[in-house]
């Protein structure tokens, strides 16, 4: 049939031949996966300890004053060759997510005796839970288990932080780490730390620390903080301090 003969019959154009799509779309599909992967692989493959890339101290810049990390929660041999250092809020997103490189870092280097780390308190003005979170810490640490706290409350952050009763929620941690309840309680609702966090606050001030979270090895600040610039630029210290 012509196609101006069809179209005085039907009315419509005759349907175009599309032609198979499909190993099109397989080949874009293809190419899609091949890009994520790519980008995965880049994102996660901490840079080597080489590369120029990879943050410096800044020029003249002094070691960082050890005295201040009495003010902070340690863990890890005290003549350790590298410190990391970091300030950071209980309520802080991107400080949990920091908190899977922390806890590697101590599974990795602390505990092997390469590594000290301290964890310096920053609550935020503008988070409200802040401040008790960093006293439940520091509360389970008065039965020995502040960082098994500490890895508690950045698990379950989005469950307590917008909590009404925030010493409720963390009674309730305490109670699932096993410990005390009665002195666990006592301490938070008599604020017994509250004047060891703020210290750890003034000490961050001093040091114009004012964003969450700051992580120093030594005294290099980490641009990306995150496992693989950290592992990084740990070994490259780890190196010069073998050399």
């Amino acid at each position: 049939m012509g196609e101006a003969k069809r179209r005085k019959q039907t009315g419509a154009p005759a349907p175009r031949n599309q032609g198979n799509k499909k190993p099109a779309l397989i080949a874009i599909a293809v190419v899609v996966v091949v890009a994520v992967i790519a980008a995965v692989y880049f994102m996660t493959t901490p840079p080597a300890p080489t590369s120029s890339n990879l943050p410096v101290a800044a020029k003249n810049a002094d070691q960082f004053p050890a005295i201040f990390d009495q003010y902070g929660t340690s863990v890890g041999a005290e003549d350790a060759p590298v410190v990391v250092r970091e300030f950071a809020d209980y309520q802080c997103p991107a400080c949990a997510r920091f908190s899977e490189a922390s806890q590697r870092l101590k599974k990795e280097y602390v505990d092997s005796g390469k590594v000290r780390f301290v964890y310096f308190d920053l609550p935020l003005r503008q988070h409200a839970n802040a401040m008790p979170a960093a006293q439940a810490a520091r509360c389970a640490g008065d039965q020995g288990e502040y960082w098994a706290m500490h890895d508690k409350l950045y698990g379950s952050q989005s469950s307590w932080s917008g909590s009404n009763d925030p010493v409720a929620t963390f009674t309730r941690y305490a109670n699932d780490l096993g410990l005390e309840e009665r002195r666990f309680r006592r301490c938070m609702t008599t604020e017994l730390h509250k004047e060891a966090v703020e210290q750890s606050l003034q000490v961050a001030m001093q040091l114009r620390v004012a964003s969450t979270p700051t992580v120093l090895v030594d005294n290099i600040q980490l641009t990306r903080p995150g496992w693989g610039q950290l592992s990084a630029v740990v070994e490259r210290e780890l190196n010069k301090a073998e050399d």
